[in-house]
Order: structure tokens, then C-alpha cells, then sequence
């Protein structure tokens, strides 16, 4: 995954004695082979203005039924202050076909943050907005996937099994992840996130 930067005023807060920890999903394949993972980390000196939290929308009741080439899923997070959306990252296997992020605010209006027609499961990106949104306490970030389980989908190990939630390539997920940030100086807000 490529470098995550933001401006100099927004970092994630990393307690001392904190732990990472890191889910790798591997599949065999019959050949020895090692683990290339690499984390980076600069550390700041300075508090910065604005800390950094991570956030998903996320769907794990998946049954993709055997032979559907459009099979649509939907999740929604909720905001419960005020926060500025940074980035987003949307994730799925091999069956992944499209991923669209909706983000509607209070007021009713709504703009797409994000829309990839065409999915690639070896391109897991994160599309760092050019404009990061600022959204007011309530307004909702709306997720949808489309998967091919058919046999046109070349990357489509089994079109004939009914495809659940996992880790394996094989089986699938369905998040999206995104990145936002709050003043740091802001109180923990009041109860976790919808």
C-alpha cells in the first residue's frame, strides 16, 4: 500500500505502550516464501493540530449466490461529530466488480466521494481526496459494492459456490475503509461510531 500523507497539522495518536498489530491474509501455494511487510513510521515531536482516527462501513453478511455477475451489497457509518473525511479506501477479493462511496450530509445533499467502475482486486488503493470533506456531526457515508461470482469474471476461482464473508482470497469482504480527522484537543465523542 502506498504512503498515506496529509497535511502537517493531522497525525494518529499512538500512546506509549501501544501494540500494532498487522492482518496479513496469506494463501498457499505450495512454494516456500517469506514476508516482505514493512511499516513506517515518522514520529512527531510537536502536537499537531488535528488527530487522525480510522473508520469502515462494512458488510459481513455476505452470500453472493452462485453465477450472479451483478450481486450488489450496501453499508453505512454514520458521524457523531463533526470531523473532516480525508480518504477512503475500499476493499474486496476477487470477485470485486465496483465500489462506490455516497457521503450525504443533514441538509439532504449528497456527492459521491468516490466511484471505481471497474474494480481490480491487485490494486488496493487509497484515494486521498483532493478536497477533503468537511462533514457535520449526522452526515452519513454510504457504501456500495457490486461482485461477479459468473464465469466471465477470469479471476473467479468457483462461479458455482455461494461466496461468504472470510479471509481467504477465495472467499470475500466487503469495507470500506476511510480516514478521517478532529480537532486533538476535541473531548472523545460520546459512544462509538453507527
Amino acid at each position: 500500500m502506498p504512503t498515506l500523507a496529509w497535511d502537517n497539522d493531522t497525525a494518529f495518536l499512538v500512546k506509549a505502550g501501544s501494540h500494532f498489530l498487522f492482518q496479513v491474509h496469506y494463501t498457499v501455494n505450495g512454494t516456500a516464501s517469506s514476508d516482505r511487510s514493512v511499516l513506517g513510521l515518522k514520529l512527531r515531536t510537536d502536537s499537531p493540530k488535528f488527530r487522525a482516527h480510522s473508520g469502515s462501513a462494512m458488510q459481513m453478511r455476505l452470500a453472493i449466490p452462485p453465477h450472479d455477475p451483478n450481486y450488489q451489497v450496501q453499508a453505512a457509518y454514520t458521524f457523531l461529530e463533526d470531523a473532516t473525511v480525508l480518504d477512503v479506501t475500499p476493499h474486496m477479493h476477487l470477485r470485486g466488480k465496483a465500489f462506490k462511496y455516497v457521503l450525504t450530509y443533514p441538509d439532504g445533499r449528497s456527492e459521491v466521494l468516490l466511484n471505481v467502475p471497474k474494480y481490480a482486486f491487485d490494486w488496493q488503493l487509497s484515494y486521498v481526496l483532493a478536497e477533503p470533506r468537511h462533514v457535520p456531526a449526522g452526515s452519513r457515508l454510504d457504501v456500495t459494492a457490486w461482485y461477479d461470482n459468473s464465469a466471465t469474471n477470469k479471476a473467479n476461482p468457483d462461479p458455482s459456490q455461494t461466496v461468504r464473508w472470510g479471509d481467504q482470497t477465495f472467499e470475500e469482504m466487503m469495507i470500506g475503509f476511510f480516514n478521517y480527522k478532529v480537532p486533538a484537543d476535541r473531548p472523545e465523542p460520546a459512544g462509538p461510531p453507527r
